[in-house]
């Protein structure tokens, strides 16, 4: 069930990630009015354990929403999502999918969640949007970063008021920002590890500048002032499969410095791990278009499976539990802006 309030509640930004769920009792919306319309939308804790995006919207609403709205910048929509999860502090719960891959457009079966995340985004289809913002956190050693599904003026305007540094992505599918990319401009935050004062503080002084744009420009966005790059495949490991860093019983040992190759231009030939396999098929990649692409991307030598041609990876990680439920990594190549956004 989602909950939708039209205030923010005594006592909720008292309220740490871990306690929204008894506070609140799920997924809860929320809707501000403010001086502007349309509202910027903002969704956190889409992920449990990602607590960067609900501290950065609370400081927010004490500071600029939690007064009369005639002193609110614009209207702002609140979207506070996996509350269990929070409160255990993981990703998500093992009988939960993950909230970030059933949103309009998802592919995996249909469940409760799917119709939660409709019903949010047809009632934010409704009220109209200024500007979409979903807030997560990496695991790993990455910068920080914004994700992007359309590469129009706008939306990349949008990102880079948050860093120079921007992903280009079409899957995986089922994610906030792609459907909500079809009702306003849209991006997605990575804020480096969760619970680190910078990344709360750069969350906060990005949402506060949005909350404050009378406009989105359209002027083109400058190859100088971007470094553009697109998701071409995603790498995971095999569910039979054994995994981790040390160990003796592992089909597969990833290398120590793993989380250090994230948004490094690796070289052919750079290891991905050691397996006791005979082939390579410990790894599976999809393209973009969904495309089994391993024998492209890595290949088995003496025991290593190797990089067969540079590649440049993200969300790296040493935990394994995210590993698991999510991905070992993404491929990424270099890409020039599209000439009508320049």
């Amino acid at each position: 069930m989602l909950n939708q309030l039209n205030h923010i509640p005594t006592g909720l930004l008292s309220c740490d990630a871990t306690e929204l769920h008894d506070f609140l009792g799920g997924p809860t919306l929320i809707h501000l009015q403010g001086r502007r319309d349309p509202a910027v939308f903002v969704s956190v804790l889409m992920h449990g354990n990602e607590t960067t995006g609900w501290d950065a919207a609370r400081a927010l609403l004490s500071n600029a929403y939690n007064t009369d709205p005639s002193h609110r910048p614009r209207s702002l929509s609140l979207f506070i999502a996996n509350t269990e999860a929070a409160k255990h502090s993981v990703r998500h719960l093992p009988s939960q999918p993950d909230f970030n891959r059933v949103w309009p457009g998802s592919e995996l079966d249909p469940t409760p969640e799917h119709e939660l995340m409709h019903t949010v985004h047809e009632e934010l289809r409704h009220r109209g949007l200024f500007a979409s913002i979903d807030i997560h956190n990496n695991t790993g050693l990455n910068p920080h970063y914004a994700c992007v599904n359309k590469l129009n003026s706008t939306t990349l305007k949008l990102a880079t008021l948050f860093a120079r540094t921007v992903v280009y992505f079409l899957r995986p599918a089922g994610v906030q920002s792609i459907a909500m990319s079809e009702l306003c401009p849209a991006v997605t935050l990575e804020c480096g590890k969760a619970r680190q004062g910078y990344g709360f503080k750069h969350a906060l002084q990005y949402l506060e500048a949005c909350v404050h744009l009378h406009e989105i420009p359209e002027t083109p966005v400058s190859p100088h002032d971007i470094d553009l790059f697109h998701t071409t495949a995603v790498v995971k490991i095999s569910e039979s499969v054994s995994f981790g860093f040390k160990g003796n019983d592992l089909n597969l040992t990833l290398p120590a410095e793993l989380e250090r190759y994230n948004f490094q231009e690796l070289t052919m030939g750079t290891s991905f791990g050691s397996t006791d396999s005979c082939t390579n098929d410990v790894f599976t990649v999809t393209s973009e278009a969904g495309v089994d692409v391993l024998a492209d991307y890595f290949e088995l030598q003496a025991g290593s499976i190797n990089t067969r041609k540079p590649v440049m990876p993200s969300m790296l990680t040493s935990d394994l539990e995210v590993i698991r439920q999510d991905c070992l990594c993404y491929l990424m190549e270099r890409y020039d802006l599209p000439s009508d956004t320049r």
